[in-house]
């Protein structure tokens, strides 16, 4: 006799197998919770939150898996500790610090962040004379040993490595000039831009590998938003959002529509959420392209980006 007859024989083994079905489907099937997973835009040229001050820059504030990560500082240091305090972000509080590039409209900031927080780690972009602070072989200058000492660098024995400053002093940098994996599933895509006006330029963008795809964090994507994109879709093609600056704020329409077509089309990109320096004739075609699948992402304004729910 197999199981099911059994069952049907027996009125108690019935009742029990009964019981066990309905908890069964009592139970609440388990799912992942996301905790923390959120992208706060703290600087920003355009918003609607009130008590904000807009500014041109780009600043966003991230939480994913129990992290605390500040993305750029924006212009003004002033603008960034207002607006920190207004969404009641304390940047004494953070896990670590990840510094796009550097122009002056995402570093402005650093007086107020190192301020609150004087030891926290900064990611920055190694560069071979960065603000950030640098370091180069001796090699890297052609000697004369026919000139006498006094003119020549270290009377002719340099060291082995000649170190620069930053300018900040003391500050906790750790340069990046490859993509490099910082925890476990956030990764920062380092590229070196070819675009007239920021040639060699590296910019670093933050990639969390979560659940829902690759959540992309960029400042100003001076390399390209696309190369930006394919390098993070090579750690998991899908793409779930994209939010910071695309770079298209001088872009004619027609390259618009050929970048924000490629982003859903080639990269399957399932959100966008632009802003700062992404501009607004790109702004008006993303959200054409998009849809709702079209995240506002102005100044003050809190993306979570598993959900996707926005405040």
């Amino acid at each position: 006799m197999n199981g099911y007859s059994r069952a049907n024989s027996d009125p108690v083994a019935a009742l029990v197998l009964m019981a066990c079905a309905a908890t069964l489907l009592a139970a609440p099937i388990a799912r992942a919770t996301p905790v923390d997973a959120k992208i706060t835009v703290l600087y920003d040229a355009f918003g609607k939150i009130p008590g904000m001050q807009k500014d041109w820059g780009y600043s966003a504030f991230i939480e994913y898996a129990g992290k605390r990560i500040l993305f750029d500082t924006g212009n003004n240091a002033d603008v960034l500790e207002r607006n920190a305090k207004a969404n009641k972000i304390d940047l004494s509080k953070l896990d670590f610090v990840v510094l796009s590039h550097r122009h002056g409209d995402h570093m402005g900031g650093m007086s107020y962040l190192l301020r609150v927080n004087p030891r926290v780690k900064i990611y920055a972009p190694k560069e071979g004379f960065g603000v950030y602070g640098a370091s180069l072989p001796s090699s890297f200058y052609r000697k004369d040993p026919s000139l006498p000492p006094e003119q020549r660098y270290y009377d002719g024995t340099p060291p082995d490595v000649l170190r620069f400053g930053s300018a900040w002093p003391g500050a906790n940098f750790e340069l990046v000039d490859k993509n490099t994996e910082i925890a476990h599933g956030i990764h920062l895509i380092a590229l070196v831009s070819d675009k007239p006006g920021t040639l060699e330029l590296v910019e670093l963008s933050l990639a969390i590998n979560t659940p829902e795809g690759m959540a992309i964090v960029v400042g100003c994507s001076h390399p390209g938003i696309d190369k930006i994109v394919a390098a993070a879709a090579a750690i998991n093609p899908r793409i779930h959002v994209i939010a910071g600056g695309f770079h298209l704020v001088v872009t004619s329409d027609a390259d618009i529509e050929k970048i924000a077509t490629g982003l859903r089309n080639n990269f399957k990109v399932e959100y966008v959420a632009p802003g700062h320096c992404t501009g607004e004739p790109a702004f008006t075609a993303l959200k054409k392209t998009f849809g709702d699948r079209y995240r506002y992402a102005g100044l003050g304004t809190t993306l979570e980006f598993l959900s996707f729910s926005q405040e």
